[in-house]
């Protein structure tokens, strides 16, 4: 390894050995892979007082920076989050190997058969700020499909991601895999973040997992493709066929179980035929659980509101506080997502299928769902066992990104001295 005074120099180091190590895990037997991630598991819970120690270090750092609770949420570990994330890597692990999985298979009259394969992308770099359990979660789906992966953590949380990765390093020693296959870029220095964003022939996609200012930057900068995770602003529109009990606990899960979360509820929506009646109920248990409500026109009168401002529609609080409007029916609730939102995840609190099947229709966002709340917009829930991140772009990968996301695919061509006419 190069000086680290030597960014440019250190980076493509870093880049030329995850290049090497990602040709041989694309040829991988799929039990090696297996084996690295139920080894680093194992690895990560005997590590758990090492891991603490480290996350304690950060913490403090964190509160010395002044970083707002939600985002000090984000990166606090303790033992239920470390079991978590052993978890998710055991999950991972169980997962059918994407790579070398047919995806279609046809004959031609030409006496062709034609097979359509998922292949590995390559080398994936991850940006990533607070949260360090992206180290474990990244690592493992990189690996699982075949990628080397080269991981730039946050300052925040530079101690914990380097000894979670001690752990992803000892699953890899276990296997007989390349220890290149999964690198943390051992520095803070942001220049390390400007040289990844150059290295085109290292790395074959970015992944940046944080805040607006990050996904900005790497958007506006990068010369390697993109898979764009946006803010979350997400909405729950509560229809005017909404189940009451149903309607009050989902938007209260969806906004208070963590609020610091990019699944977290960020507007809430009123059927302006049930703003009076159960809307009035929803933001009385919001209010009651020590939620911020920024009411809009029609819902200011409500006991423990604040009035809103224009911009509290269309921001990420990540905090408890949330925006509520009053809209004319389901179109209204499409329109205001339309202008407000950012493509990562609604909901729709209704028994009216018709509502609901409008709603899904006529939205565009990664994510839409019915009766459900929005902080199940994680990988984990939807049987991915982990993700880098809920994609809000339209190119390759949307919602949740996991293994089957981080692969592409090649046409495989078999003929038997078969000649074009």
């Amino acid at each position: 390894m190069k000086d680290f005074a030597d960014i440019p120099g250190m980076m493509d180091d870093i880049g030329r050995r995850a290049r090497a190590a990602a040709s041989e895990l694309a040829c991988a037997a799929p039990e090696a892979r297996r084996e690295a991630l139920t080894s680093a598991a194992e690895a990560l819970l005997a590590a758990e007082t090492e891991v603490l120690t480290a996350n304690g270090h950060d913490m403090a750092h964190g509160q010395e920076k002044g970083l707002s609770p939600a985002l000090l949420d984000r990166l606090m570990l303790d033992g239920a989050r470390i079991a978590a994330m052993a978890a998710g890597l055991r999950a991972v692990a169980a997962q059918a190997d994407p790579v070398g999985q047919v995806i279609a298979d046809w004959d031609m009259p030409s006496g062709l058969n034609i097979r359509r394969v998922r292949t590995p992308l390559g080398v994936v770099g991850v940006i990533f700020e607070s949260r360090p359990n992206v180290t474990a979660d990244a690592g493992a789906l990189c690996l699982k499909a075949g990628n080397a992966a080269i991981l730039r953590a946050g300052s925040e949380s530079f101690h914990s991601a380097r000894a979670i990765h001690a752990c992803l390093a000892a699953g890899l020693h276990a296997a007989g895999l390349p220890g290149d296959a999964v690198q943390l870029v051992p520095t803070r220095d942001r220049a390390a973040v400007a040289e990844m964003l150059r290295m085109v022939a290292h790395i074959d996609v970015i992944v940046p997992r944080g805040g607006k200012g990050l996904v900005g930057l790497v958007q506006a900068e990068a010369r390697v493709p993109v898979f764009a995770h946006l803010e979350g602003i997400c909405h729950v529109y509560v229809d005017a066929a909404a189940d009451a009990g149903k309607a009050r606990a989902v938007v209260l899960n969806a906004k208070t179980r963590r609020t610091g979360i990019c699944g977290a509820a960020e507007c809430l929506l009123l059927h302006r035929d049930i703003a009076a009646g159960l809307g009035a109920q929803i933001i009385a248990d919001l209010v009651a659980a020590g939620v911020e409500v920024r009411a809009g026109a029609g819902l200011q009168h409500l006991p423990g509101v604040v009035p809103a401002a224009a911009e509290d529609f269309g921001r990420e609080f990540l905090a408890p506080i949330i925006a509520a409007a009053v809209v004319e029916d389901v179109d209204g609730a499409i329109a205001h997502i339309r202008r407000h939102g950012s493509s990562h995840t609604e909901a729709i609190l209704t028994e009216d299928d018709a509502a609901a099947d409008r709603f899904f229709a006529r939205l565009d966002s990664a994510i839409l769902m019915r009766n459900a709340s929005t902080q199940f917009a994680d990988g984990g829930e939807f049987g991915m066992g982990a993700e880098i991140g809920i994609a809000t772009g339209k190119l390759h990968a949307r919602g949740p990104v996991g293994a089957e996301q981080l692969t592409s695919f090649k046409y495989l061509v078999t003929g038997d001295g078969t000649l074009r006419r």
